[in-house]
């Protein structure tokens, strides 16, 4: 039906002329173009709002009236910045795992499998998007591979020309987290290439900023709107006041909301430029914990005015990407995907509507999710030069001595950041090996994607094992092999498991693999129901706490040791990167 007619058919129905299919009566509606809540009914015609307000001339025989007595009514949440391959569970798991949660659109940025698949893996997903029952809006991935390429090697790489042609798909609304900042202030041709072409086509361009205050005036001045990269009540300000979206991120792992949000409850400022997202957020905290409603709750609890943290993720996310026009609002001639919430605050949702179809009650699904169907070749993309042995993981001191000092990653619990400590350390006949006793262990970076052989090895502090090993073929943002470990043999066991089964996080003891999450697409996703991913994610946490490491998520602390535009220091395939001074270093200091 021609958008003509479907306006036609609300008018009609706003004025008693036709009667509505649904109307939610007695509903106390947070209005979040006023930033009130008000006495109201929604009536609802097709996939779209017809009418707000006492409602009773539209209902007829045929309508089905949902008596809300007092419940609250609001848009349905939208995540603005959200990775669905950190979920590390297919488009349509995810929808699964989210809607019952009240999530009912978000703004993916398929930057993880585009680094693996590039511009074809990026096509898998708008087409996957386009078959389930939540709204799937895509912003292109910039930044493939994340950084330079002499500094990691990636599957693919996405530049001007692929943005180009991605921007005219349907649902895609922005170029996604620019985080090669230094590319745009030190005006590197491809990055402000591609930002160009977004802002020709009308789209958004997405940020992903960490430096100082003339360089975020500079990064800005490109034509970049929004960040989610915010640690600090200072730096969230600082971006404010300069006209950016504020996202404030609060995922499995980086949990920014505490200090962030207090540029709301402490700085006063207007909030209707901020909004919450969750970036990277794993399947077992969706499913028992929640998602954008957990979020909310957060803030409410940090002081945040419930109607506030509401426009944070509908009306706000909606106005930033230029699709408020459709979503994010309970008025006429919107698409009707809304929420019945028990109570505000705490916030509880009991009912989901997406286009006006009741999609989720209580916690549970109503409607059935087809899965999608993967093509073979992504399923087989670990591609080693040969099997590894321990010997590949040795590391030798350059000269006969007793000690030596060395650059050692430091990994910081819940957050993306990493320090650079330099440390004396003994060579045992002429070797550097793991310490214990000082939590000193190796890791590696294996490039998978070519089977080059390459490997890059450092040595970390922070995670605390005490035996075995664990890998993964999740490390942004290349998503080469990554390995951390207590001894060279069980570093290699773990990888060549990983490689046999195409991907995926495991944890092994004395050869013996302890917990395996298998992540057969593109190395990153698995084709399994989202429960039984959970139980797979929660007997790996189990094995990591059994090898001594008791963070909470640490699985994505360990991801991001090979991400090379995060400061201070990182590992890659290509070795040690000093990611403050932009440059390879030596693990000998």
């Amino acid at each position: 039906m021609e958008l003509y007619d479907v306006n036609e058919l609300l008018i009609d129905v706003a004025m008693g002329r036709l009667k509505a299919d649904i109307v939610l009566k007695n509903a106390n509606l947070v209005n979040v173009c006023t930033g009130e809540i008000i006495e109201a009914d929604v009536a609802i015609k097709g996939e779209r709002i017809a009418f707000v307000g006492e409602a009773s001339h539209t209902i007829g025989d045929t309508t089905k009236v949902f008596d809300l007595n007092g419940k609250y009514v609001c848009p349905g949440f939208l995540d603005g910045h959200v990775h669905v391959e950190s979920a590390m569970v297919t488009i349509s798991q995810f929808a699964r795992g989210v809607l019952p949660h009240g999530t009912t659109g978000v703004f993916i940025d398929p930057h993880e499998i585009a680094n693996v698949l590039g511009v074809d893996g990026v096509k898998i997903m708008i087409d996957e998007g386009q078959h389930v029952p939540l709204r799937v809006y895509v912003t292109v991935p910039s930044c493939v591979p994340a950084s330079f390429p002499e500094f990691e090697t990636a599957g693919a790489e996405i530049g001007p020309k692929e943005v180009e042609e991605l921007m005219k798909y349907k649902n895609v609304v922005a170029l996604g987290e620019m985080m090669n900042y230094p590319g745009i202030i030190y005006k590197d041709k491809k990055m402000l290439d591609e930002v160009k072409v977004t802002l020709k086509n009308g789209k958004v361009v997405e940020g992903h900023f960490y430096g100082n205050i003339m360089e975020l005036n500079a990064y800005i001045s490109a034509g970049i709107s929004s960040s989610h990269e915010s640690t600090s009540k200072e730096i969230g300000l600082a971006k404010a006041r300069l006209g950016m979206y504020v996202m404030i991120r609060e995922g499995s792992a980086w949990k920014d909301l505490k200090e962030v949000i207090k540029i709301v409850t402490e700085e006063r400022i207007d909030s209707r430029r901020v909004c919450l997202v969750s970036d990277d957020r794993h399947p077992d905290d969706i499913v028992y914990e929640g998602h954008l409603d957990h979020i909310l709750n957060r803030a409410i609890e940090e002081g945040v005015d419930p109607v506030k943290a509401i426009q944070m993720v509908t009306i706000n996310t909606a106005e930033h990407f230029n699709v408020d026009n459709e979503i994010g609002i309970i008025a006429p001639g919107k698409l009707a995907d809304i929420l019945v919430l028990d109570n505000i605050n705490p916030l509880k949702v009991s009912m989901t509507f997406v286009g006006g179809k009741l999609i989720a009650k209580d916690g549970n699904m109503l409607e059935k999710v087809s899965e999608y169907s993967y093509p073979l070749h992504v399923k087989e993309t670990v591609k080693l030069k040969r099997p590894l042995t321990p010997n590949d993981f040795k590391i030798y001191a350059p000269y006969d001595t007793e000690k030596i000092k060395v650059n050692v990653i430091e990994v910081i619990e819940g957050s993306v950041l990493t320090r650079k400590h330099i440390l004396e350390v003994p060579v045992i006949n002429n070797e550097i090996i793991q310490n214990l006793d000082r939590d000193i262990l190796k890791v590696a970076t294996i490039e998978r994607h070519k089977g080059s052989g390459e490997i890059g090895i450092g040595l970390v502090t922070g995670f605390k094992f005490k035996s075995g090993a664990v890998a993964s073929t999740v490390a942004h943002d290349s998503h080469n092999l990554l390995v951390v470990g207590t001894n060279d043999r069980d570093m290699a066991y773990a990888c060549n498991k990983l490689a046999e089964v195409g991907g995926g996080m495991i944890a092994v003891d004395k050869e013996n693999v302890l917990a395996l999450v298998k992540l057969p697409i593109a190395g990153l996703i698995s084709d399994q129901p989202i429960e039984n991913v959970c139980a797979q994610v929660k007997s790996l946490s189990d094995a990591w706490k059994k090898l001594g490491c008791t963070m909470i998520n640490p699985f994505m602390t360990m991801s991001l040791l090979a991400l090379s535009v995060l400061p201070e220091i990182r590992i890659t395939n290509k070795g040690l990167i000093d990611t403050v001074n932009f440059k390879k270093i030596n693990i000998f200091a």
